[in-house]
C-alpha cells in the first residue's frame, strides 16, 4: 500500500475532517469517485467524436479493400 502525505491548509483540513473526508476508506471512496467521473468525460468526448463523423459505415468489401491496399503498401515499402 502507498502512503501519501498532503499538506493542506488548516480550516480546510479541520472541515475535511469533521465531513469524514479524511478517513481512508472515504477518501479511496471520493478518489475512486474522481477517477470514474474523468473517464466518463473521456468516455463522452470519444463518443461525441464518432457522433460527429457522418460518414456511413464501411462496407465489408470497402474494409477489405482497405486491407488489401494497406498489406500491398507494406509489401512495397519492403521491396517484395
Amino acid at each position: 500500500m502507498t502512503k501519501i502525505e498532503l499538506d493542506l491548509p488548516d480550516k480546510l483540513a479541520n472541515e475535511l475532517d469533521r465531513a469524514g473526508l479524511l478517513a481512508p476508506a472515504e477518501l479511496e471512496r471520493v478518489l475512486r469517485e474522481e477517477l470514474r467521473a474523468k473517464a466518463r468525460k473521456v468516455l463522452d468526448k470519444v463518443l461525441d467524436a464518432r457522433d460527429a463523423d457522418r460518414s456511413p459505415p464501411m462496407t465489408p468489401n470497402e474494409v477489405q479493400a482497405e486491407i488489401e491496399a494497406y498489406r500491398a503498401g507494406k509489401r512495397l515499402a519492403a521491396g517484395s
